[in-house]
C-alpha cells in the first residue's frame, strides 16, 4: 500500500512528461507531500502566490497524475505555508483543495463538484477543511450542450489588447485583430489567420479579440478551441453517435477560434466536418479566426480546399520581438504584477533573452519565484543565477522543422517520410532519431512531438528516444552518426 511520499513521487514522475524541466524545477521541485487519507493527498506549497500559480497553470497535469497513481475520485489539497514563523511560533499553514471554487464549480470532463467548507482550530493550527462532491453525467449529447465550452467561450479575461504589448514585429496583426474584435464577420479579415513561431503571442492575441468582442457585444456566441480539443470532441460524438449534436452546436456559434489548425494535418475526417462548419460560418457572416506555426502554404497534411479557404481572408504573421519590444514587454508584465523591479535587470534579461515572449515570461516568473521564496530583492546577482542555465537552454534549442529537415538529409528519405506510417527500417531510424533531437533540443511536450510525426502519440515518442539511446550504447557506428548530426544541428542554431 502506497503513502503519501511514494504516491507523490509516482506523480512527479508523470507530471515530468508534461511540462518542460524549467516549470518542473521551478513549481513541482519545492512541493513536499503531508499525508494520503484514503484518495485525498495533501502537498504542501511554500505560499500563497505557488497555490494560485499551480491552479492557474497546471491543475490539468496535476489532475491527470493524481487521477493515475491515486485512483478515481482522488482529491488534491494544498497546505499553503501563509507565515515561515519563528523561535516562538510554528509555520502558520491554510489548507484549500484544487480549484480555489465557493459553491458550485464543473470539472474538465463536465461534471459538477460541489464544494462546502468548515473552519476550525485558531491561531498557528488553523485549517480551513474542504469537502468535494462529484455527481457526473453520461449521455455525450447532454454533456455537449452543457459543456461549458458552450455556456462558456474559454477565453482567458486576462489576455487583452491592453497587455498586448506592440512592436514592428507583430504590429500588423494587431491591427487586424483589433479591426475583427470591433466588426467581427463584417469586415475583410474573414478568416483571420495568424502564424508564427512558438511563444510569439498567437494566443493571447486571439484571446484578446475574443474578449473585445464580448465587451462589446456580450450577446455573441464567442468560442476559443484548440484544434486538439476539436477533434477529440468530434471523435467522441462519432462514438457516441452525436455527430450532428456537434456540428449543430458549432454551426450556432458568432465568432470561432480555432489555436493550432496545424495539428488537424492528417485528420480526414476531423478536416472534412471542420470544412463543412468553415462553410456554414463564413456564408452566415461569421467570423472565424485561426492560428498556425506556419504560413497556409508551408501547412502539411491538409485538404488543399481547406488551405484555399484559410487564403480567403488576412494572413499575418507573429515574428520574434526587437530589443525594445521586449524591453516594453518585461515593462507591462511587471507592472500588471505590482512588481519593481530595476532597469539594469530589465535589460539584462531582454539583452539575453531574444527567442519568443514565452521564454522571457517563463524567466521572469522564475526570478519572481525565486525572490519570494529566499526573501531576496532584485538585483543582477540573483537574475544571472536564474538565467544561467536558462540561457544555456535557450542557446541549445533548435526548431523541429529544421530537425526533420536535417536528418532527412542525413539518412536519405524524405519530411514526408517521417511523418507517414511507413514502417520502413531505415524511415523508422530516421524517423526515431528525429524524434530523440526533437526531444533533447525543443521544449514541446511528447504528445506534440509526436503531432509533429503524423499524429504518433506520446509513447511512440518515449520509445524511439529509448531506441535511439540504446543503440548509442551497443553501436559505435550509430552513435558516431547521431554525433555528426548534433554538429550539424548546432551549426544550424
Amino acid at each position: 500500500m502506497q503513502n503519501h511520499k511514494s504516491a507523490w513521487n509516482k506523480c512527479l514522475e508523470i507530471i515530468k512528461e508534461q511540462v518542460d524541466d524549467r516549470s518542473y524545477n521551478t513549481w513541482f521541485l519545492p512541493i513536499s507531500p503531508l499525508s494520503l487519507h484514503g484518495v485525498n493527498l495533501t502537498i504542501e506549497v511554500p505560499s500563497q502566490y505557488f497555490y494560485e500559480w499551480l491552479e492557474e497553470h497546471f491543475v490539468h497535469e496535476l489532475q491527470f497524475a493524481l487521477q493515475t497513481v491515486v485512483g478515481k475520485g482522488a482529491k488534491l489539497d494544498y497546505s499553503i505555508v501563509v507565515d515561515q514563523g519563528d523561535r516562538n511560533n510554528r509555520p502558520l499553514h491554510v489548507t484549500l483543495p484544487t480549484g480555489n471554487n465557493n459553491g458550485n464549480s464543473r470539472n474538465e470532463n463536465g461534471a459538477f463538484q460541489s464544494f462546502s467548507s468548515k473552519t476550525y482550530g485558531s491561531g498557528a493550527s488553523k485549517v480551513v477543511e474542504h469537502t468535494t462532491v462529484v455527481q457526473t453525467k453520461s449521455a455525450f449529447h447532454h454533456r455537449l450542450e452543457k459543456d461549458r465550452i458552450f455556456d462558456d467561450s474559454n477565453l482567458i479575461p486576462s489576455y487583452s489588447f491592453d497587455n498586448f504589448v506592440e512592436g514592428d514585429c507583430n504590429r500588423l496583426a494587431r491591427s487586424a485583430g483589433l479591426a475583427v474584435a470591433f466588426k467581427p464577420g463584417i469586415t475583410s479579415f474573414n478568416p483571420l489567420m495568424l502564424y508564427g513561431g512558438v511563444g510569439l503571442g498567437k494566443t493571447h492575441l486571439m484571446h484578446a479579440i475574443g474578449n473585445k468582442i464580448r465587451e462589446l457585444d456580450p450577446a455573441r456566441k464567442v468560442i476559443y478551441i484548440s484544434s486538439e480539443k476539436f477533434t477529440n470532441q468530434f471523435i467522441e460524438s462519432l462514438t457516441k453517435n452525436a455527430a450532428n449534436d456537434f456540428t449543430e452546436h458549432y454551426m450556432q456559434i458568432d465568432v470561432l477560434i480555432i489555436d493550432d489548425v496545424q495539428f488537424l494535418a492528417g485528420k480526414e475526417k476531423t478536416q472534412e466536418i471542420f470544412f463543412h462548419i468553415f462553410n456554414h460560418l463564413q456564408q452566415a457572416g461569421k467570423q472565424i479566426i485561426l492560428s498556425s506555426d506556419c504560413s497556409p502554404k508551408d501547412l502539411k497534411g491538409m485538404h488543399e480546399r481547406l488551405i484555399s479557404r484559410f487564403k480567403w481572408g488576412l494572413t499575418a504573421d507573429l515574428q520574434q520581438p526587437d530589443f525594445e519590444t521586449r524591453m516594453a514587454i518585461i515593462h507591462k508584465k511587471m507592472q500588471n504584477d505590482g512588481v519593481n523591479m530595476p532597469l539594469d535587470v530589465i535589460e539584462y534579461l531582454a539583452q539575453n533573452i531574444d527567442t519568443n515572449i514565452r521564454e522571457l515570461e517563463g524567466a521572469l516568473i522564475s526570478l519572481i519565484a525565486q525572490s519570494s521564496l529566499n526573501r531576496q530583492q532584485f538585483d543582477l546577482s540573483l537574475a544571472r543565477k536564474i538565467l544561467e542555465n536558462i540561457v544555456q537552454n535557450i542557446e541549445k534549442e533548435i526548431d523541429i522543422d529544421k530537425i526533420q529537415k536535417s536528418v532527412s538529409v542525413y539518412f536519405s528519405v524524405t519530411v514526408d517520410e517521417l511523418k507517414d506510417k511507413t514502417r520502413k527500417k531505415e524511415v523508422a531510424t530516421a524517423r526515431q532519431v528525429a524524434m530523440y533531437f526533437a526531444k533533447e533540443y525543443t521544449d514541446y511536450s511528447l504528445k506534440q512531438i509526436g503531432q509533429h510525426f503524423g499524429g504518433r502519440d506520446h509513447s511512440t515518442v518515449i520509445h524511439a528516444v529509448q531506441c535511439v539511446n540504446n543503440q548509442i550504447i551497443k553501436d559505435a557506428t550509430f552513435k558516431k552518426s547521431v554525433d555528426e548530426l548534433k554538429k550539424q544541428l548546432h551549426a544550424l542554431s
